[in-house]
């Protein structure tokens, strides 16, 4: 089974996984590597699905139900009846909806049941409210906030900016870092607290220029390679949601800060297991997003600006593109949105930003 997570998350679905019939426990097992494999789907999107077919299916145990044949719509409008008298929310019940017709999707398409009963399965519209956006001179105060390493009070120590805490006795996988490094006034180069910090601080920078001039994901970001970026056309190549590939350009100070970090900071932290990926972490490894979105808070926090995620960025990018008169598809493109919809939500931000300046400002408001 195909499943990750947190630990307790981890624990009670397995306990559910290996109470179920074996045909059951065989589908799900099947539909996860599916996903995984065929579809593409991302690690966020498997372990949601997956967790949430096992739910569905030992409901329907419980239910006396013991082959996928045997689903049917009443078993699935139970199912998420139960949950929401638990008190689930609607983003996650329009969640589960989404994973229980997947599910019965897929089934019915690989001969496992012959409906397809999550067909006729509703489910409530998740409340989609407006995303956080920041304005431009607030973003461009973020970017100020990253521009060298002379804010070294602003971001903190590296221990600090990186969650350092001792590792004694604790091994570490070295191809995944997530930004710990070693206690003590070295670091991990053999080198002063105080230089890596300096090339932590070039990284930062870099890190946060490129959100916010590609608007790419935080985990698309820390999968980026050398490779991904053409330097002389000032691109970026991208494989986002479903492993598509697109070409995001950016524009000349993301350009510099990712040249600074390339020649001074980049080659500090480089290790064996590391020469593929673009950002590093403390310790050489690729970074990781936890550390990103620190590394973004930390940045707001110095820059005098409310608790900021490394999505604001993308949300603010998109905002100033569309205030710019960028067209939306063009947008759409950029983002990697699959559906324009999806896009369309940042032109309501943009007439509510123009709704509330004319509030404040116009006399006949």
């Amino acid at each position: 089974m195909i499943l990750i997570g947190g630990r307790s998350e981890v624990m009670r679905i397995r306990e559910m996984h290996q109470t179920l019939p074996p045909a059951l426990r065989e589908a799900v097992d099947d539909f996860g590597t599916h996903l995984a494999g065929v579809d593409g789907r991302s690690q966020h999107t498997v372990r949601a699905y997956v967790g949430d077919v096992v739910s569905l299916l030992d409901h329907a145990a419980r239910e006396g139900r013991t082959t996928v044949a045997e689903l049917d719509i009443a078993v699935l409008r139970g199912w998420l009846a139960a949950r929401l008298s638990g008190g689930a929310a609607r983003t996650s019940q329009a969640r589960r909806a989404a994973a229980a017709r997947t599910f019965t999707g897929w089934a019915h398409r690989t001969g496992r049941a012959s409906e397809d009963p999550g067909a006729q399965l509703a489910s409530p519209r998740a409340h989609r409210g407006l995303p956080t956006v920041l304005r431009a001179d607030q973003a461009a105060d973020l970017m100020s906030a990253a521009a060298g390493p002379g804010h070294q009070t602003a971001h903190g120590t590296v221990a600090e900016r990186e969650g350092i805490h001792s590792t004694q006795g604790t091994h570490r996988e070295p191809d995944a870092d997530d930004g710990h490094g070693e206690p003590g006034t070295e670091n991990a180069l053999g080198g002063e607290v105080g230089a890596e910090g300096d090339v932590l601080a070039i990284r930062d920078r870099a890190v946060l220029e490129m959100l916010y001039a590609t608007g790419v994901r935080v985990s698309e970001l820390c999968n980026l390679n050398r490779a991904d970026v053409d330097h002389g056309r000032q691109v970026v190549r991208v494989f986002g949601k479903g492993a598509k590939e697109r070409a995001v350009p950016f524009g000349h100070p993301a350009r510099r800060a990712l040249e600074d970090w390339l020649r001074l900071g980049r080659p500090e932290l480089a290790a064996r297991y590391s020469r593929d990926a673009l950002f590093l972490g403390a310790k050489g490894g690729r970074l990781q997003p936890t550390v990103v979105r620190r590394i973004v808070a930390r940045a707001a926090q110095a820059a005098g600006l409310p608790h900021t995620k490394p999505h604001d960025l993308r949300h603010s990018a998109a905002t100033h593109l569309l205030d710019g008169g960028a067209d939306l598809r063009a947008v759409q493109e950029l983002l990697g949105h699959s559906s324009l919809s999806s896009t369309q939500i940042y032109t309501h931000v943009s007439t509510e930003r123009l709704r509330a300046a004319f509030n404040q400002a116009h006399p006949r408001a």
